[in-house]
């Protein structure tokens, strides 16, 4: 499908998955919007992702990209948010980025470096909390989404271990998981805790990729072939689905995508 937008590079994924058992519906996922002022191009595909109609979107973090990004993202979303939602936040929710060398990239998983929160990370997550999407933040929800009683759990992001997979309970019906940073540690969680399908962000898809999207690092500790997209997750007898999104944006200091288009996705369930 192609969006009437003026968006440049940004790319509309769409994929259909069956055999979950559920009533049809689709998930608009975005992630990863590293947002900056003067970003027109990308405010523009943000907003016209509305004209979808999803049944839901589910927001896996890193919305924010600058120390002045909060009131821009919030214009860009808003028409998103005349549809149900979910999100948990990632470390760029909380800090903006500081100079560094974008060849650091390649060398292994990013630094965690807590203790500087500069944004207004409250503000973003009560606009979001206010337009009636669940804060999945070491939370669980539920929500009735296209005839479907959907239970979900979700994490502060893992990748700067705030993720407490402990506060959550094994919900009942049909179990989505939500974090930014798609641990190990958090997708087995998940599925030890009943979820069929699961939802991340984080990994940009590899962001500098080989050709055909082969990503060459995920920044965590997923293995590369699930860096983007579709697959299946197995642990002992129990299994799901995950999808990794790749990203609609990177760092300010780091604004280079190889082979591997910033993009959102409708994911059909039929």
């Amino acid at each position: 499908m192609s969006l009437a937008t003026n968006a440049g590079p940004f790319k509309l994924i769409e994929l259909e998955l069956t055999g979950l058992g559920i009533k049809p519906m689709r998930v608009l996922h975005i992630s990863d919007i590293h947002f900056a002022p003067g970003q027109r191009s990308k405010a523009a595909f943000i907003k016209d992702l509305s004209t979808l109609k999803p049944d839901l979107v589910v927001n896996t973090g890193d919305n924010l990209g600058h120390k002045d990004s909060v009131s821009p993202l919030l214009v860009a979303i808003e028409p998103l948010f005349e549809y149900p939602g979910v999100f948990v936040n990632g470390s760029n929710d909380y800090r903006s980025p500081r100079p560094k060398n974008p060849f650091s990239y390649l060398s292994g998983p990013s630094k965690v470096t807590a203790g500087r929160n500069d944004l207004d990370t409250g503000r973003m997550t009560g606009e979001f909390e206010g337009a009636g999407w669940l804060n999945l933040n070491n939370q669980s929800g539920s929500l009735e989404v296209a005839g479907n009683k959907l239970s979900f759990l979700g994490v502060d992001d893992p990748h700067e271990n705030l993720d407490s997979l402990s506060s959550l309970e094994r919900p009942s019906g049909f179990t989505i998981g939500v974090a930014h940073a798609p641990y190990r540690r958090i997708i087995d969680g998940f599925l030890e805790l009943g979820a069929s399908l699961m939802f991340a962000g984080h990994t940009h898809g590899g962001q500098v990729c080989l050709p055909g999207s082969r990503a060459i690092i995920t920044n965590c500790d997923l293995p590369r072939e699930h860096a983007q997209g579709i697959s299946a997750w197995s642990l002992g007898a129990q299994s799901a689905y995950l999808h990794v999104s790749g990203g609609m944006g990177a760092s300010i200091y780091a604004p280079i995508r190889v082979f591997c288009p910033p993009s959102a996705t409708l994911l059909t369930i039929s």
